[in-house]
C-alpha cells in the first residue's frame, strides 16, 4: 500500500523535515532515530497499539521502546488522527499473526508431543529434574 501525497502532507514531520511515520513492508512505522535515517530497527505503530490495547500508560509505552519524545509524540498524534485506519490495519495484523501462530502450532503438534515423551540423557538428568521442580513451583502457587 503506497502513501499518497495527501497522506504524506498530513503526516507529522520530524525536526529535520522527514516524515515521522513511514510505510514499510511491515506497515506503518517510525524511522530509526540513527543519523543514517534508515539504519537500525523500525518500530511499527502496531507494536505501540499492542500496549495501547492492553491499557499501558503512555509514559510506560514511551520508555519501553527507547524512542525520542519527538518520535513518540508523532506516533501518538498519527494514531489519534488516523485512528480508524490504524485500528483496521492493526486488527488485520493481529488476525494474520494469530493465523500464523495456529499454523505453526498445528504443524508442530506431533513433534512437540514426541519431544515431551523423551527422557533426558543420563548426563542431563540432574538439570532436567531441577527444571521440572521449577516448572511445578509456579503451578502450585497459582492453585
Amino acid at each position: 500500500m503506497e502513501i499518497t501525497p495527501k497522506e504524506l502532507s498530513s503526516m507529522p514531520q520530524t525536526l529535520a523535515g522527514q516524515p515521522a511515520i513511514i510505510r514499510t513492508e511491515r506497515g506503518l512505522a517510525m524511522p530509526s532515530a540513527t543519523p543514517a535515517g534508515n539504519a537500525g530497527t523500525r518500530i511499527t505503530l502496531y507494536q505501540l497499539m499492542d500496549y495501547i490495547h492492553k491499557g499501558y500508560a503512555p509514559h510506560l509505552i514511551h520508555n519501553y521502546f527507547y524512542i525520542t519524545d519527538e518520535q513518540f509524540n508523532a506516533a501518538m498524534s498519527y494514531i489519534e488522527t488516523h485512528r480508524a485506519e490504524v485500528e483496521a490495519e492493526y486488527q488485520s495484523v493481529v488476525q494474520q499473526a494469530q493465523e500464523i501462530r495456529q499454523y505453526w502450532e498445528e504443524r508442530n503438534k506431533e513433534r512437540l508431543a514426541y519431544v515431551a515423551t523423551l527422557t533426558p540423557k543420563p548426563e542431563y538428568k540432574a538439570a532436567w529434574e531441577k527444571l521440572q521442580a521449577r516448572k511445578t513451583k509456579p503451578a502450585a502457587l497459582s492453585q
